[in-house]
């Protein structure tokens, strides 16, 4: 059995306990009042009220106004007494009788106004106390709590306090989310690199001077060029240029950066302290506007080799000829979407 339980069990048998305490109060209220209605002589004798004397064959007993008991024949008393005195007497018994029964009869007329009045006091004395009571009960009522709130109060107090914290709405931006929010649009975006299947690479590497010191390009100047020609930081850790410069539209090519452990990403955080022996531009094929993209690569690429004093590379590490640079773009222009 649990606490909650046990407690409206609680309430429940007091609940009937006072049921049964306001009746066995009504009880003993009707009792006391009944004994009340019961007069007694000087002599102890009880005084009952006309109407409620049974009709026998002997004398009732009645009070008069002064207290005194007072014999009162009923009326077939009367007529045996009359059948059997003398002729002689007959008339004056019962002109005695007579007499006396007119006095009974004003005596009870008075008895009965009595009565009624005492009666009439009694139900007033009962109204004023059954509207005692109920003024009473309805003030318990409004300072005492009902059953309901007597529960709600004992399960408050058994139930634990549970603190609550306002939940963060999402105004902030939020890589997790972000993630998923934007993998349908990365899908469609970058598809031809996340579907290539071959690709045109062109490195873009610094001018060596012959004992020098080995030229590198900054981290510093790479990410200007960068703003420069619109590239946009994405997918797998590269830079790409988009159809637009705000990195909207069909992605066009990419760039990867070279270190001393070879082609690598960019990681975003030291793009800026790093520095660099030089770049790999690539277009991925195939690609629904391939012509297109190749020649912004290598517009952008011959920009940027000119602003970083590089030169241009095939595959083999050779300059980029008028030729080769023909060849690449038959290239790209026959191979199959």
């Amino acid at each position: 059995m649990t606490a909650i339980q046990f407690i409206l069990i609680a309430i429940a048998a007091f609940i009937v306990l006072a049921g049964l305490f306001m009746v066995i109060r009504s009880f003993k209220r009707r009792n006391h009042a009944a004994a009340a209605a019961v007069n007694y002589d000087k002599n102890g004798i009880p005084i009952i009220p006309r109407h409620e004397r049974n009709v026998v064959d002997q004398p009732d007993f009645d009070d008069t106004v002064a207290g005194e008991t007072v014999i009162t024949p009923n009326r077939d008393y009367l007529h045996a007494i009359i059948e059997d005195e003398p002729s002689a007497k007959s008339h004056t018994n019962i002109d005695a009788q007579l007499t006396k029964s007119r006095a009974d009869s004003n005596e009870d007329s008075v008895n009965d106004e009595s009565y009624a009045r005492w009666q009439a006091e009694q139900q007033r004395e009962d109204n004023a106390e059954f509207k005692a009571l109920t003024q009473d009960m309805q003030t318990q009522d409004e300072y005492e709590p009902d059953a309901f709130s007597t529960l709600m109060s004992a399960t408050d107090s058994l139930m634990p306090v549970i603190d609550t914290a306002e939940e963060p709405s999402f105004d902030d931006n939020s890589p997790i989310l972000d993630q998923h929010l934007l993998e349908p649009v990365d899908q469609a975006q970058n598809g031809p690199l996340i579907n290539a299947k071959d690709n045109i690479n062109i490195t873009i590497l610094p001018h060596q001077h012959p004992g020098g010191p080995a030229a590198l390009i900054r981290g510093r100047d790479l990410l200007a060029l960068i703003d420069k020609y619109g590239l946009r930081f994405g997918a797998m850790n590269m830079f790409h240029r988009y159809e637009q410069k705000d990195g909207t539209g069909m992605l066009w090519f990419s760039m990867m950066g070279i270190t001393d452990s070879g082609i690598a990403p960019f990681d975003p955080h030291s793009v800026a302290t790093n520095s660099y022996n030089g770049v790999v531009v690539f277009l991925s094929l195939p690609h629904p506007q391939a012509l297109r993209s190749f020649d912004s690569m290598m517009s952008i690429a011959y920009m940027m080799a000119d602003d970083l004093n590089a030169m241009m590379l095939d595959e083999s590490n050779e300059p980029i000829t008028p030729e080769y640079k023909q060849r690449l773009r038959n290239q790209v222009r026959d191979y199959g979407v």
